[in-house]
């Protein structure tokens, strides 16, 4: 595991295409932003578990696999579809 420290608005490159920005940071939380083309999923840890186990990370070399046969169907969204609302801003609209 790489760890790094990253200031606000401070981001990491993944790869050539992923974007990740510390948008805020709140005592115990932080806001990341996740900028990243529309086939790459980003789902939060505890959703993969209960949800789409074959996204997990391998099991290390030697430990018996428990995940089924069949993938998990991940939905994909038609370009007509909107996927969400974007980023929301806090105070007067610019």
């Amino acid at each position: 595991m790489l760890v790094l420290t990253r200031k606000l608005m401070e981001k990491l490159y993944i790869g050539d295409n992923i974007c990740v920005t510390v948008v805020r940071v709140d005592g115990g939380q932080v806001r990341l932003g996740i900028e990243a083309p529309r086939e790459v999923s980003v789902v939060r840890a505890e959703l993969l578990s209960s949800r789409a186990p074959h996204l997990l990370p391998p099991a290390p070399l030697g430990a018996e696999s428990t995940l089924p046969v069949e993938p998990y169907p991940v939905r994909t969204f038609p370009p007509s579809e909107p996927r969400g609302t974007g980023i929301r801003r806090r105070g007067p609209s610019r």
